[in-house]
């Protein structure tokens, strides 16, 4: 059998997503500029052997590859390796790809719409993310990328929207800890988010309506919801170029 797999061994394809667009470029300076990085991966590698790195982040249009070589293997809790980039035309393209990134260049980065949801029923909140995200690219533009937040009750809500800025909050009116038209009121009033469009959700009908509305969302919808009327209560709200 290990004679089979070295037979069979091709370079090993290593995906590595980051949190943002600063996040890589942080990475950038701090390490891919100077010829290699440290990859955090439970993959069993061996040193000096060859792997490809795929570098990516919400709102890269089109994900860099690099060629690299393994030189050393960690362990333990932080298992990872690190990598020595092969010189070359990939890395030279690594450098057009962070200056185009700092100029705001838009053949390289598309529009990122922060979502939060604010929703105590979990399969219902995977829904709304896994929908809204599948449909980003179809729905609305190829180079728009949702990017998701999700809270369980009112109170992380407001923790999220404390420290966090969104272009949209999807909030469900019965919420635990603190209410959805709480969370709506203090994020209007004491956050002074006048301006960030919240759509309610609830199945509590036209008194969760009322309660929604009077507190600051700006649209509200009926549980349970159809993909197409949250996509659209989106497009209304949120300006979506890149």
């Amino acid at each position: 059998m290990s004679d089979q797999r070295r037979e069979e061994r091709v370079p090993l394809r290593l995906i590595v997503e980051y949190e943002d667009a600063d996040d890589f470029i942080g990475d950038y300076t701090d390490n891919l500029s100077t010829g290699g990085t440290f990859i955090l991966t439970s993959r069993v590698l061996e040193r000096e052997s060859t792997v490809e790195l795929v570098l990516s982040f919400p709102g890269l249009l089109q994900p860099i590859c690099l060629a690299g070589i393994v030189r050393w293997v960690r362990g333990g809790a932080n298992p990872g390796v690190g990598v020595e980039f092969l010189p070359g035309h990939d890395h030279d393209k690594l450098a057009d790809l962070v200056d185009a990134i700092r100029r705001g260049d838009s053949d390289t980065l598309g529009r990122v719409v922060h979502v939060l949801v604010a929703e105590d029923n979990r399969h219902v909140a995977e829904l709304l993310c896994s929908g809204l995200g599948a449909s980003a690219k179809r729905f609305f533009t190829p180079s728009l990328t949702f990017r998701f937040a999700t809270a369980e009750t009112g109170a992380s809500a407001l923790e999220l929207l404390r420290h966090t800025a969104f272009d949209v909050a999807i909030v469900a009116v019965y919420l635990p800890v603190v209410d959805g038209p709480h969370v709506i009121a203090q994020a209007r009033h004491d956050l002074g988010l006048v301006d960030l469009p919240i759509i309610a959700i609830s199945t509590g009908g036209a008194s969760a309506r009322t309660q929604a509305l009077e507190a600051g969302a700006n649209l509200f919808l009926d549980k349970p919801m159809r993909l197409r009327d949250v996509l659209e209560s989106v497009r209304r709200l949120v300006p979506l170029s890149a």
